[in-house]
């Protein structure tokens, strides 16, 4: 298949392209390196991806590339590319989510329309934040969703964009609730990140609230099953939460880190912060039926791949200021 992955440079992208050429699929990247966090850390994300043949890579905004000659001839396309980050979503600061996660989504889907809507699958990475808070646990893709933050505002938008084109156009799209994704790669602003770098560092690990707020964690490779599977066999038009089935405290993680890493940790807890929801857990039966996603990796074993890839980050950087 030839593919298209937007966002190829960060988290789950990076780790999504790499699935798709070990699968023996061909793949264009693209990725505007927008300033949330360093693009030193987006260009590790791509050093494995430029060494594949088949491997194309554009480096350019959604809002300003043009599109129609990038959708051309391609079977699978994988909607990653997004502003994130639920916290600074807020104030002047909204425009830029906007135009990221909800304008960016319409022209690429409207290039698909205008060359004709030849592809076999568009997969749009979609959030848990479109929930908000909500009433009853765990959720299910038919309660309906109230998000608390702009930026899940946004994230909810271009996922009934994504219905709309389908509804009206015939585009084959299906829309992915991530719940909570970690694993190696994962942006600084992340709280498993932000953990494992502190522990690495010798720093206490701030929380914002009392730490006994829940997450369904989901592993990134379990993210990129249901990525690869919703672009095969995805019923069109679908959406479906993808969850790790790990919903904990997030005391219990920092306990778990503490025993992955053997290092004390000092931990200091802060206010919470606007836009972040108390709990999240997904009824993931929908996903199950439609497409056989199971998610595979134990939260203890997956926390120690991103601890052990957060540590020789870390370690690294401070040898080289050394």
């Amino acid at each position: 298949m030839r593919c298209l992955v937007t966002g190829v440079a960060g988290f789950v992208g990076s780790h999504l392209a790499e699935r798709l050429l070990a699968d023996g699929h061909e793949v264009c990247g693209v990725d505007a390196f927008v300033d949330y966090y360093p693009r030193h850390l987006k260009e590790q994300n791509l050093v494995a991806l430029r060494a594949q043949e088949r491997f194309t890579f554009v480096e350019g905004n959604l809002l300003d590339v043009e599109l129609t000659s990038l959708v051309e001839g391609v079977d699978w396309i994988f909607h990653q590319a997004a502003q994130a980050g639920v916290r600074a979503s807020w104030g002047k600061d909204f425009s830029l989510y906007a135009d990221c996660n909800v304008l960016a989504t319409q022209r690429l889907l409207e290039a698909v329309v205008t060359t004709g809507n030849h592809i076999q699958r568009l997969v749009y990475a979609s959030s848990s934040s479109v929930y908000g808070d909500a009433t009853a646990l765990p959720v299910m893709e038919t309660a309906t969703p109230h998000p608390v933050s702009p930026y899940g505002v946004t994230k909810l938008a271009a996922e009934h964009l994504c219905s709309l084109y389908h509804h009206n156009f015939g585009v084959p799209t299906v829309s992915l609730r991530y719940f909570t994704v970690y694993g190696p790669r994962q942006r600084p602003d992340m709280a498993f990140h932000r953990f494992c770098k502190a522990i690495v560092e010798r720093q206490p690990i701030h929380v914002f609230g009392d730490g006994n707020q829940t997450r369904d964690f989901t592993y990134v490779s379990d993210i990129v099953e249901a990525n690869v599977r919703s672009a095969a066999i995805g019923t069109a038009g679908s959406v479906m939460n993808i969850a790790g089935g790990s919903r904990v405290t997030v005391r219990h993680v920092i306990d778990l880190l503490r025993e992955i890493s053997g290092l004390p940790v000092q931990v200091t807890f802060g206010q919470e912060q606007h836009g972040d929801v108390r709990d999240t857990f997904a009824d993931i039966s929908n996903a199950v039926k439609l497409i056989g996603y199971q998610p595979r990796m134990p939260l203890h074993e997956g926390l120690a791949h991103e601890f052990d890839s957060m540590a020789a980050l870390y370690r690294y950087k401070q040898r080289s200021i050394a």
